[in-house]
């Protein structure tokens, strides 16, 4: 029983991390000035931080609807995905 939860939960932390990591490669192919150079220093760290955000709530909005979460567990849930990518 503790093996399939241990697996369960190995499989939603991966899961989740690829979601994170497919959010910050789009991101990352976004930030571009308006020449079409990339962005460096600053602008990078602000144009990242509003882009992930941004990417953030739809993310965790689709991974809810896979889990087939509803009401009150599909709102905690989202609020705290959506807290944890917003500190990453």
């Amino acid at each position: 029983m503790k093996k399939t939860l241990m697996t369960a939960l190995v499989s939603a932390c991966a899961l989740l991390a690829g979601h994170a990591f497919a959010a910050n490669a789009e991101c990352e192919g976004k930030a571009l000035d308006k020449n079409g150079k990339p962005l460096a220093g600053a602008a990078k760290t602000s144009f990242m931080k509003k882009c992930e955000k941004e990417a953030g709530p739809s993310a965790c909005e689709t991974q809810a609807a896979e889990k087939k979460l509803a009401g009150a567990a599909k709102n905690s849930f989202v609020k705290k995905c959506t807290a944890d990518s917003a500190k990453k």
